[in-house]
């Protein structure tokens, strides 16, 4: 689904009126006309409408995911992947631990228009080089990165993450995936090259590093790339199957969210 499919940003669309206008044959801003009526859709919320698709074309235009991020609502953020997939910057971190006022960041890897970086901390993991990586993205896309990623990276380097957002974990579960990221990997087919490691290990690889063992840094880096570079196909995956779910075509009465 793209931005342009959508209506749920206007005051007075919810799902259901969305869902309406689908039917209606209206699934997309283009074919939207306030002068003909749409079951559930007045002539307030058709102005509302009509407002909201001629702000959002020069959005979108210009390509301005920070608007977007904050006229959709939290659960429908999935919406702005399709449009912005490109300019998406898939993200990772490795920590010494949980707590982001007691542990480090070890390294961090980003996917983003095919290319994988990883920044290791005492080489090239600094402030500076987050804000560059940030500042060329669109949007962001981690799992369970709200709530651990990018609170521990804003608290270890004084960063604040403000672009656009798609925590992958929430709409994963929408569509019955919960756990962690392995487990979900396993359910969708996603294989890894090492599917032995887990975050655990992760810390024992840096511990080892430190005391001198470079292949360690070498297998906690490939280990943290494959974790980025499986979030891209993992967004493609989830994405897809909430388009099948949520968008149903004209006269698809029969369709379930």
């Amino acid at each position: 689904m793209r931005i342009e499919n959508s209506f749920i940003p206007v005051e007075g669309v919810g799902e259901t009126t969305e869902r309406r206008l689908w039917e209606g044959g209206v699934t997309t801003w283009d074919e939207f006309d306030p002068a003909v009526d749409v079951a559930g859709v007045g002539a307030t919320t058709a102005d509302r409408i009509e407002s909201f698709i001629a702000e959002a074309l020069a959005r979108l235009d210009d390509g301005d995911a920070a608007y977007f991020d904050r006229e959709f609502p939290s659960g429908e953020r999935w919406r702005l992947y399709e449009n912005f997939r490109e300019e998406t910057c898939f993200f990772d971190i490795e920590t010494t631990g949980l707590d982001e006022r007691r542990d480090r960041v070890t390294t961090v890897s980003f996917h983003q228009g095919g290319e994988t970086t990883t920044l290791v901390a005492g080489e090239d993991l600094t402030a500076r080089r987050l804000r560059e990586q940030f500042a060329d993205a669109s949007l962001l896309a981690t799992f369970n990165g709200a709530r651990f990623d990018v609170p521990f990276l804003e608290t270890s380097f004084d960063l604040e993450v403000d672009t656009p957002h798609l925590d992958l974990m929430y709409p994963a579960k929408r569509i019955g995936l919960s756990g962690g990221l392995k487990p979900i990997e396993k359910q969708l087919g996603i294989e890894r090259d090492r599917p032995d490691i887990s975050g655990r290990d992760a810390v024992r690889l840096w511990r080892e590093y430190e005391r001198g063992e470079e292949d360690a840094l070498e297998t906690l880096v490939s280990y943290n790339r494959e974790d980025t570079v499986n979030l891209r196909t993992l967004a493609d995956a989830v994405c897809e199957r909430l388009d099948d779910e949520v968008f149903v075509g004209p006269g698809d009465a029969s369709a379930t969210n």
